[in-house]
């Protein structure tokens, strides 16, 4: 029975609060935090546009896991990627408990400055090694130019070592920051 499957979890959303870094008796970083989501639509039939906010619980280890407490704070707008993952345990109480979590491989930090996008700094997860994703500066002029000239504007990707990802790449990304409801 080798049927295959999928588990991805890509997110954009606001830190609901300050990153936890602990480490293990194993001395393994892991960095815990809450990612707040928004969605908002108008009813077919034309009624009010209608909101709702999505929590949730966000995991990183190792290295990621240092990277996330150092640079991350509470309203932070981020993008992750990882995995879903559900544990079970005994509480001090003595129930039983579950939680599901986003263990993530990826993470780009989502700056704005001045009202304006600035590119994204990211880190990508790898077993023994997490490296920062080397920026791209895009000025007005060069943007101009790529829509006239296909490669002319940016630097040759195959020189970078992982891929890299910018807000402009984010297509139809809504502003959730003042939407988060705390």
């Amino acid at each position: 029975m080798s049927a295959r499957s999928l588990n991805k979890v890509m997110l954009i959303g606001n830190l609901t609060r300050d990153p936890n870094l602990r480490y293990t008796p194993n001395n393994t970083a892991v960095c815990s935090f809450g990612l707040a989501t928004n969605r908002s639509w108008t009813p077919a039939d034309g009624g009010e546009k209608q909101e709702s906010v999505e929590f949730h619980n966000v995991v990183a280890w190792s290295k990621l896991a240092e990277i996330c407490g150092q640079l991350l704070h509470k309203g932070d707008k981020v993008y992750v990627d990882g995995r879903l993952q559900t544990r079970d345990w005994r509480g001090d109480d003595g129930q039983d408990r579950r939680t599901t979590e986003v263990v993530i491989e990826n993470m780009i930090l989502l700056r704005s400055v001045g009202g304006q996008s600035e590119e994204g700094v990211g880190f990508e997860s790898d077993e023994a090694q997490v490296a920062p994703r080397p920026a791209r500066a895009k000025s007005k002029k060069a943007s101009e130019d790529a829509g006239k000239s296909s490669d002319s504007a940016m630097p040759d990707d195959s020189s970078m070592s992982a891929p890299v990802t910018t807000t402009d790449d984010i297509a139809d990304v809504e502003d959730v920051a003042d939407d988060v409801p705390f």
